[in-house]
C-alpha cells in the first residue's frame, strides 16, 4: 500500500475523541481513519501524568504496528497536555494534539482578552493551555478551572437534562463573573454539551478545537504529500462499545462498522 493511502490514527481515553473524528471525516472524506478508544481505562483526567504517558505510548505503538498509521492525532486533551512531547520523541511520524489548535482559535476570537479554559483536573494542573495562551499573546488574562463532572455526563449521554444543566451552570458561573468572553472546551467530550453551555454561558464564545485540529491535519498531510485513501474506517475499543455506538449515532447519524475489542494485555 502506498504510504499516502495508509490510515490516520486517532485516539482518546473514551468516546469524546469522536468529536475530532467527525471533524476529520468531514474535512478529509477520502482518508482512511482508525479510531482507538481506551474505554477500559477512562477517564484519564484523574490519573497521574506518568500513567497517562504510559497509556499513550502503548496506544501509539499499537496503532503504528497494527495499522501502520501515517499520522497520529491525540484526540484527548489530558493526553495532549501530558504526553505529546514524549510521543514525538519515541515515534517518527506526524503527531498532532488538540491544545495548540484550540489556543490559536481562542486568541483569534477573543475581543476583551479574557479567556477561560475548562478541562479535567490533570489538564488544568499541567498548565498547558495557560502557558500556551500567555506565550502567544502578552497582556491577556486566563481563567482555568477543572470541570471533572462533565466527562461522566457525556459518557452517560446526559447532554440536556436537568442534572447536566445544573452542573454546567455551576461550572460556568466563575467565568461569567470574571467577564470571560471566550471559553476553550479543553476536553474532547465537552463539545457534546455545547448546546446547554450556549444557553447557560450568557454569550460566551465556545472554542471547540476539533475543527481547528482537522484543518491543521489537512495542512500537514498536504505539506508531506500524504493525502490519500478510500474513506475506510476501523475502530479499536478496550471495553464493550454500548455507549460508543450510541454517541457515534448521535454525532455521525449512522452506526459504526468494523468495531473490534482490544484486550489490555495486547497493549503491554
Amino acid at each position: 500500500m502506498k504510504s499516502s493511502n495508509l490510515p490516520i490514527g486517532i485516539f482518546d481515553s473514551g468516546v469524546g475523541g469522536l468529536t475530532v473524528f467527525k471533524a476529520i471525516r468531514k474535512l478529509l472524506p477520502q482518508e482512511n481513519l482508525v479510531y482507538f478508544g481506551d474505554l477500559a481505562r477512562v477517564p484519564y483526567g484523574m490519573k497521574s501524568p506518568r500513567l497517562i504517558q504510559t497509556y499513550s505510548l502503548q496506544i501509539a505503538k499499537y496503532l503504528i504496528e497494527k495499522s501502520k498509521v501515517k499520522a497520529l492525532v491525540v484526540a484527548c486533551n489530558t493526553a495532549s497536555s501530558t504526553s505529546l512531547e514524549i510521543l514525538k520523541e519515541n515515534f517518527n511520524l506526524p503527531i498532532l494534539g488538540v491544545i495548540l489548535p484550540g489556543v490559536e482559535e481562542a486568541l483569534r476570537l477573543t475581543r476583551n482578552g479574557r479567556i477561560g479554559v475548562i478541562g479535567t483536573r490533570t489538564t488544568i494542573k499541567t498548565g498547558a493551555y495557560q502557558k500556551a495562551l500567555l506565550e502567544r499573546r502578552k497582556g491577556i488574562e486566563v481563567f482555568a478551572y477543572p470541570t471533572p463532572l462533565l466527562v461522566p455526563l457525556v459518557e452517560e449521554g446526559w447532554f440536556e437534562n436537568r442534572i447536566a444543566r445544573l452542573v454546567v451552570r455551576e461550572y460556568l458561573a466563575p467565568f461569567i463573573q470574571a467577564g470571560v468572553d471566550t471559553l476553550i472546551l479543553g476536553c474532547t467530550h465537552y463539545p457534546l454539551l455545547k448546546k446547554i453551555m450556549g444557553k447557560e454561558g450568557k454569550g460566551i464564545m465556545l472554542v471547540d478545537s476539533s475543527q481547528a485540529v482537522a484543518q491543521k491535519l489537512k495542512e500537514i498531510l498536504e505539506e508531506k504529500d500524504l493525502k490519500g485513501g478510500e474513506g475506510k474506517e476501523e475502530f479499536y475499543l478496550t471495553d464493550t462499545p454500548q455507549n460508543f455506538s450510541f454517541l457515534f449515532r448521535v454525532l455521525l447519524g449512522r452506526e459504526p462498522e468494523n468495531v473490534k475489542l482490544v484486550k489490555l494485555e495486547e497493549l503491554l
